[in-house]
């Protein structure tokens, strides 16, 4: 979806309801890759030995990613929020 284009012609309720749709969705595939870096995470701090020296600069990654993902999924659920309340 051309969201620049779709923002600019939502002029209805469903047009605004789709765009709603579209960020929770966008929330939620934000969130299933937040979920997938904890586990590494958890992996990376569990047994750090295994990655030698890597492992601190592995464990600073994901929680980066982690943090990215998190407030993507804020950020699109808020403007999920806004769309339904258009």
């Amino acid at each position: 979806m051309d969201m620049s284009q779709a923002v600019q012609n939502a002029t209805s309720k469903a047009d605004h309801e789709a765009l709603a749709q579209h960020y929770e969705e966008a929330a939620k595939e934000m969130q299933l890759k937040a979920d997938e870096h904890k586990k590494l995470l958890s992996q990376y701090r569990s047994k750090s030995y295994l990655y030698d020296r890597q492992a601190e600069d592995f464990k600073a990654h994901c929680e980066r990613l982690i943090d990215v993902y998190e407030n993507a999924v804020e950020e699109n659920l808020e403007m999920a929020k806004m769309h339904r309340q258009m």
